[in-house]
This record gives structure tokens, sequence and C-alpha cells, in this order.
């Protein structure tokens, strides 16, 4: 048998703080970082999230069955996912339609069971004061991008008051849908809204691949090291956003 001398020195210490770690990584929290920006400027890139496991239920260890399940995703959290295309690459996106709703995108407005989705221009820079061009200038149709090509809109989608960008011109004429979201499935979309791959594209999120929800930015930076790039740069960092609050 063990002693408790065991548990306190040595190997058994080890043991038991590695097993602290991945119990708290597997049933209660984990930590992710932001790789684009299709959820800009509520998520800037490189922004070091926690995210909530536990919210929605406890899993089966290595398994997408439910131990105990505490509810579901509603519209206006974001979530971080497996994407379906993919189940080993991870999405993160912000929930606009769950079961039995009807989803409905034109022109660079969203409709939900009919309704279209309220938004007004910002009147305050808020989270898009942390965004650069650079965050614009990627690869493809957008690479020369500026803010100044951004209309920054706060939209209300049944009380989840968030950040949504359009690239101005680009989303006149688009008209997307409409679809209606099955059961166990949800609908998810980015906030850069002309920039993000979701399910416009790609349709539905089976609710049993979620893996949690966003919590708060822990650690912020503009440019990661040139070598060791999954580390921020210290010269970038971003201190004000510690411990923002993801909405």
């Amino acid at each position: 048998m063990f002693n408790r001398r065991f548990w306190t020195h040595g190997a058994g210490s080890y043991a038991l703080a590695i097993g602290v770690a991945l119990t708290i990584r597997w049933a209660f929290m984990e930590a992710y970082v932001i790789p684009s920006g299709s959820m800009l400027p509520s998520l800037l890139i490189h922004d070091h999230i926690f995210v909530n496991k536990s919210v929605y239920g406890i899993r089966v260890p290595f398994s997408e069955k439910w131990l105990v399940e505490f509810g579901k995703p509603k519209k206006g959290e974001v979530i971080v996912f497996k994407y379906p295309l993919e189940k080993s690459t991870f999405f993160i996106k912000r929930v606009v339609g769950v079961a039995g709703d009807k989803i409905f995108y034109q022109d660079g407005k969203l409709f939900v069971n009919d309704q279209e989705i309220p938004k007004e221009l910002a009147t305050e820079e808020g989270n898009y004061r942390y965004v650069s061009d650079a965050d614009h200038q990627q690869s493809g149709a957008f690479a020369f991008d500026t803010k100044e090509d951004f209309e920054h809109y706060i939209e209300d989608l049944f009380g989840v008051k968030h950040d949504v960008l359009l690239r101005k011109g680009a989303y006149l004429g688009e008209t997307k849908g409409p679809w209606q979201v099955p059961e166990g499935q949800l609908f998810v979309m980015g906030d850069n809204r002309n920039r993000s791959h979701d399910s416009r594209s790609w349709e539905f999120v089976p609710e049993e691949y979620v893996l949690g929800r966003a919590m708060f930015v822990w650690l912020s930076c503009e440019k990661t090291l040139p070598v060791l790039t999954f580390l921020c740069n210290p010269l970038t960092v971003r201190g004000t956003r510690f411990f923002h609050q993801v909405k």
C-alpha cells in the first residue's frame, strides 16, 4: 500500500499533480488561443482564453457522451466546438440558432424566426480599438483591407449585446438560407461576418461536439515570438485585456 509520504514526495506527488491537472482540463476548464480574425472584435488574434467545460455538463473521458448534463448552449453564447467537417480541429463561434429556429441571412442582416436581429452603429470603439489594419490584412480577396473598410455595429441577439463587423459593400446582395435548425444541432456564426467560415457554409454543429463556453481572456498580445510562435512576445502584450470577459 502507498503511504501518505508517497503522495506528498517524489513520484507520487508528481502523479497526483498530473492527475489533478488532467482532471481540471477534462472536466472543468481549458485554455485556448484565438488563431484567426473570425470573431473580431469580440475576440482578437492571439487572445488566450479560458473555456468553461462543465457549464453544459460533464462528459465520459475521451468521449462525446455525458456523465451528467446541466443544460444546453443558448443563443448569444460564444462556444468552442469540434469542427463538424474535421473533428480534430476546434472552432470558436457565437450561437445564433438552436433546435427549431429558422435562420436567414441577407444583406448583412440576421433573421431568427423571421425576426430581424437589431443592430446599430457603435458610437464608441470599445473592443475595436484593439484591432489593427494588420488584423484585417489576411490572404485572399481582402489582403489590403484597413479598419476604414469595415463598419462596427452593436448587435442585440435576444438580450446579448455584442460587437459585429461588416465589410463595407461586401454584404450587399448576399443571401444565405433559410435554414431550419434540427433537433440536437446548433447554428453558429462569427462576429466578423464577412470573414467567418461558419454555419452559413457548412450548416450545423451537433451539440455533442461542443467543448465548452468561452469565459474570459487571461492573456493577449499583438505578436508572438519569432521562433516560439505559441508564446506571446512580451513587448506586445495587451495588458488592458487581461480578465476581459467574453460577451
